[in-house]
């Protein structure tokens, strides 16, 4: 295992931020080349737990020659979030300076050979604009880019490019994905979108596409973060690897079909509270719910008649996530539906969430 260390100049004089890149070298040139990154929200930590666990695996099967294709890992893609407290808070979503989410406003190539035009460290633009330009350059020419995050409170899901599905639903499987989120059309600009772009305009009928996969995977909630998460999502991993070739291992059985729920954006519900107060939730995610039935009561004057307003869901479907909080304030966000058919509401363009 080569290590290296990438360096991001500072805005100011006298600042820069590190962040470490692990590079595995592989055997065959035509084997599939996979590029991992872990907590671009600097504070969804399921994702570097299980790149810890994952790493013993692969220092063995190259100790072994049994790694096949290049292997890039970046345990922690975000050194700049990962300063960011306020009042002892880590905050990890959003830049401080531009307010941005992280994994929003990645540059979109229209082909691959155009990454050399991104912006390098020399370039005059913010720390934040060059760090997404080198993640985007670390993970170029990789045929497998799996980017790992969390939500809140959810079951482990993944969102996928539609041109990629069902073909991907071997890393549904080895990753014990409950949901599969397929999306057509655009994620604002989100790194796994980023590196989707330049392979946009292939038609589908392409030979390259059941070689690659490029994801966001959501392991569960912020708070799942365990020895028995972290191994099981490393072993989760490393079959995946073992599937598409980058990894030879005897011992990995063929995949086996995928049993979870896969929904295009537009059957995602995002329940949203109508009024600010108490979160006193009545399903959670896992839970199948009929049309009708109460999802979440939201208490905004306590002790009072009429104090708390109950929230239903609109359809049938499956619970997904839900918030971590417990208050809210009016028209946030605080449980995602996956429903049979598109949302009445309907969708905005563009990511799920902010």
């Amino acid at each position: 295992m080569e290590k290296t260390i990438e360096l991001v100049r500072g805005d100011t004089p006298g600042t820069e931020w590190r962040f470490p890149v692990l590079r595995f070298t592989g055997t065959q040139a035509d084997a599939p080349k996979t590029y991992i990154q872990a907590a671009l929200h600097a504070n969804e930590l399921p994702g570097v737990v299980a790149i810890n666990a994952l790493l013993p695996l692969l220092r063995k099967a190259e100790d072994e020659g049994r790694i096949l294709g290049d292997i890039t890992v970046v345990p922690h893609a975000n050194p700049i979030a990962a300063g960011q407290h306020l009042f002892l808070e880590h905050m990890g979503r959003f830049s401080f300076n531009s307010r941005t989410n992280f994994n929003r406003d990645f540059p979109l190539l229209d082909s691959v050979g155009e990454v050399s035009d991104l912006p390098d460290d020399d370039a005059p633009v913010s720390a934040e604009k060059r760090l997404k330009a080198r993640l985007l350059t670390l993970a170029h020419g990789a045929d497998l880019v799996l980017d790992l995050h969390c939500d809140d409170e959810s079951l482990s899901y993944l969102y996928v490019p539609a041109p990629f599905w069902p073909h991907m639903s071997d890393l549904a499987q080895a990753l014990g994905s409950k949901a599969v989120l397929i999306w057509d059309e655009s994620s604002d600009g989100a790194f796994e979108e980023a590196a989707f772009s330049p392979y946009r305009n292939l038609p589908a009928t392409h030979g390259d596409w059941k070689r690659r996969a490029i994801t966001t995977v959501e392991f569960r909630g912020r708070a799942d973060v365990s020895p028995a998460f972290a191994e099981a999502d490393a072993q989760g991993l490393y079959r995946f690897l073992a599937l598409r070739g980058v990894i030879a291992d005897e011992n990995v059985a063929p995949a086996e079909e995928w049993q979870g729920l896969a929904v295009p954006l537009a059957n995602v519900e995002m329940i949203r509270a109508p009024v600010g107060g108490a979160l006193l939730f009545h399903a959670g995610p896992g839970d199948h719910v009929a049309k009708g039935d109460l999802l979440v009561t939201v208490l905004f004057a306590p002790g009072e008649e009429d104090g708390a307003v109950e929230v239903r869901a609109p359809q049938a479907g499956l619970v997904l996530t839900r918030r971590a909080h417990r208050s809210t304030r009016i028209g946030e966000d605080v449980m995602k539906l996956l429903g049979d058919r598109p949302s009445d509401v309907g969708k905005k363009p563009g990511a799920l969430e902010s």
